[in-house]
């Protein structure tokens, strides 16, 4: 376990005073799903740029908080390969947006939508004396939060494709699809199917 570091006596920061991009609380963001609680940081940072510190510790990104994690992903192209600050710009214009839409904290909406586009069963490919058949399996807690916001940002990334409306737009329709766990949604349909072709694999 990591040290945890305090800041100087008569330096304290109420979690109320840090805000992602200055606007959105952390205070009172809540998790529903008891399977992911462990493992969507809501830690309160100013700035959502931890620099890799997660990289050389197996299972640490679960410590990353969930807006980087929504970048990360957001980089992951070649093209895209590398450009954290317009994947914040894309992050900040979109919970903007997510804001006017529905006068939530988009913080919120965006655990919302993690926990409806999370799969819980999937299949695993098992051999046996030759013979290769799949296997519905339980998803990792893990597993399921990396998967949803692969999902999250691959509908946002598609949605944007030969298409003149901005990424920005697109993502913020997306997580707010899926915090409603409308079908709809690219990250809730991937689910549906995930879970379906397990449900047929038991």
């Amino acid at each position: 376990m990591a040290e945890e570091k305090h800041l100087p006596e008569g330096l304290e920061v109420k979690a109320d005073a840090i805000r992602l991009f200055g606007k959105w609380s952390w205070v009172g963001v809540e998790i529903r799903d008891p399977g992911l609680k462990r493992y969507i940081s809501l830690r309160p940072v100013w700035l959502s740029h931890t620099g890799g510190r997660h990289e050389h510790r197996r299972f640490l990104k679960s410590r990353v908080p969930i807006v980087e994690r929504l970048m990360n992903q957001l980089m992951r192209p070649a093209r895209n390969g590398g450009k954290k600050h317009k994947a914040y710009n894309i992050v900040k214009t979109a919970f903007d947006i997510i804001y006017f839409e529905t006068g939530e904290n988009p913080i919120q909406v965006l655990v919302r939508a993690i926990e409806n586009a999370a799969p819980r069963e999937e299949t695993t490919r098992i051999v046996f004396g030759g013979i290769t058949y799949r296997v519905s399996v339980d998803v990792s807690p893990q597993r399921r939060v990396d998967l949803a916001l692969r999902h999250i940002a691959e509908g946002a990334r598609q949605c944007a494709f030969n298409n003149p409306k901005p990424i920005e737009e697109c993502l913020a329709q997306e997580i707010i699809l899926a915090s409603r766990g409308d079908p709809q949604s690219y990250a809730v349909k991937q689910k549906e199917e995930i879970e379906r072709i397990a449900l047929s694999s038991r």
